[in-house]
Parts: C-alpha cells; structure tokens; sequence
C-alpha cells in the first residue's frame, strides 16, 4: 500500500453551529489531548450554517492547523446532516464525533478508543453528572432515552451523547437524516455491532446558547416510529405491508357482510348500496396495492443485499476473499 494511501488511526468530527467562542478552545483541548495519545489523526469541523462568526473562525484556524479540514454547509441542515457530512470526508479506521460547544470533554476521547479497540464496534459515552437544566434537558433527555432503549432494545443510559467513537464500517453503511444521529447504534445493531458505554465527563456550556429546545423531542419521536419499523421490517417489508393488506381485506369482507345482512331484511337504498360497493371495492384495491408495495420493497432489500457486503464482515476482515 502506497504511504499517501494510509488511512490516520483516527478521525474526530465535530458538528459547529455559532460557536465561534468555543471553537479556538476546542481546538486547542483536541490538539494537546491527539498528542499525547501519540497517533495520526484528522479534525473534521462541520459548520452547519452558522451566523455568528463561526465560519470566518474555522476558516483562520483552518489556515493554521495542517491535519484540520472544514467543511462549510450553505445552510443549517441538522446534526445529523452535519455529521454525515463529516463521516463522509473522514479517513480514519476510527472516528470519533462530539459536539462543538465545550460541554463534552476531549480528554475523555483516549479511554472511549481505548474501549473500542478492546472489540467494540460502537463505544457510547454516558453523561453520568449531567450539567443541564432539569426541566428543559434533563426530565425530556431521561423519558427520551427510556422509549428510543425500549424500542430499539440497545440498552444504553445515554442515548443522546453526542461524544462516541465508530468503527469505519459502521459509518459507512449508515444514512443520516432527520434526528437519527441518536440512532447509530440502534441502526449498527441491526447489522450486528458489538456495543458499549462508559462514563464520560459533562461541563456547564461556558459560552454562546444552546440549540436544544421541546421541538427537537416531538422530531425525536417521529424519527422514533421511523426505527421501530426499520427494526421490525427491514428484512422482510412483506410482513407490514402483508399486515396492511390483510387489514384492508378484511375491512371489505365486513362491509360486504354488513351488507348481504341488511338487504336480507329490506332492500337496501340505491346510493346506500352504491356506497357500500364503492367502500369493498377501495379496500379490495388498497389490499392489492399493499401486497404489490410489500413485494417491490422485499425486492429491493434483496438486490441491495446481494449487491452490498454486510456491515459484519467490513468490521472483522481486512481483504475480500475474491
């Protein structure tokens, strides 16, 4: 393997949204922490539309650090926007993401890879001594992480720490959108990854605002629902499009039963059987549609299968076996 081709052991990224107070400080903690670990690394900083001086920030120290690349998105598109676009330009065997505003701590970046490099393919930091507001991030991060363990059955304490380290291969074959940054390891679980937490230091945000408010709970649970069905159905989609079409089936069943009974008794009104045919003959249409629905997406999970290799055997072998 040519030198220029060598991957760096490790690839932080870190998502920035007006942090332009942060950012110099931040990159000083990363900086002394990457050297004492002794290693070739990368910085990724991802401005996700940022206003406030951010972007002019990390242009002039861009311009100072070699191993520092930034990315520069036209607007803001989300977390996981911006981390996907970070994963994207890594290079690292190991990428390690965390958040920009100085509440989680570079010094605990050693013992997460420490971690992850005992067999991990995911390693989760815990925000064990949280320091939140109780009512506004603390309360709604607790009920959040109870239903996203419940329904994922990835059973971590803190699902919404942003601090975490990635094998490649888990990255790699992972669609970002949405809230689904807290959904890595649900959706590296589905391929098999071994998962793992540890305690993690937590600071006050010393600066600038935090971009959290409710709203970003109610998108949480949308995304929610978005997991259990991948969950539940990615392999086999016929099986809930297959529970839908037999939902509709039997809903025309009925209302052909209700009315063979009615016009047992007395002939039923012409638009009210008109109405009741018209009703066997949508859901009757809808059952046929579902099926046709199932089977196509079945179709697709199947060719995309064949065509990809699976997440396990990017993780744990080196060479195809062609």
């Amino acid at each position: 393997m040519k030198k220029q081709d060598r991957r760096p052991g490790l690839s932080l990224v870190v998502p920035v949204f007006n942090e332009a107070e942060n950012v110099p400080i931040l990159l000083e903690a990363l900086q002394s922490v990457m050297k004492r670990m002794k290693r070739p690394f990368e910085l990724i900083f991802v401005d996700d539309g940022s206003t406030d001086g951010t972007r002019e920030e990390l242009r002039r120290l861009a311009g100072m650090e070699k191993n520092m690349k930034v990315i520069l998105l036209r607007k803001n598109f989300g977390q996981s926007a911006a981390m996907a676009a970070g994963f994207k330009a890594s290079r690292g065997d190991w990428v390690v993401a965390m958040d920009g505003d100085m509440q989680n701590d570079p010094a605990d970046i050693p013992k997460l890879v420490a971690r992850a490099e005992e067999g991990y393919d995911v390693v989760s930091g815990w925000r064990k001594n949280r320091r939140d507001t109780l009512v506004l991030r603390k309360i709604p991060s607790r009920i959040a992480n109870r239903l996203i363990c419940s329904v994922t059955d990835v059973r971590l304490h803190d699902t919404g720490c942003s601090l975490k380290v990635f094998h490649r291969g888990v990255i790699e074959h992972i669609r970002l959108y949405g809230e689904l940054h807290r959904f890595i390891p649900a959706l590296a679980r589905i391929e098999g990854a071994r998962i793992s937490e540890i305690p993690v230091r937590h600071h006050a945000r010393r600066f600038g605002k935090s971009k959290y408010n409710l709203t970003r709970t109610f998108r949480v649970l949308m995304d929610l629902g978005t997991m259990n069905l991948l969950l539940k159905y990615l392999r086999n989609p016929l099986r809930f499009f297959g529970r839908l079409a037999v939902g509709a089936f039997l809903l025309g069943l009925a209302v052909m039963a209700w009315l063979v009974m009615d016009s047992a008794g007395a002939p039923p009104a012409a638009s009210e059987g008109n109405v009741s045919i018209t009703l066997i003959f949508l859901f009757w249409v809808m059952a046929f549609q579902f099926v046709t629905l199932g089977l196509m997406a079945s179709l697709i999970v199947k060719t995309g299968t064949r065509k990809g290799r699976s997440l396990a055997y990017s993780l744990f072998h080196e060479k195809d076996p062609s």
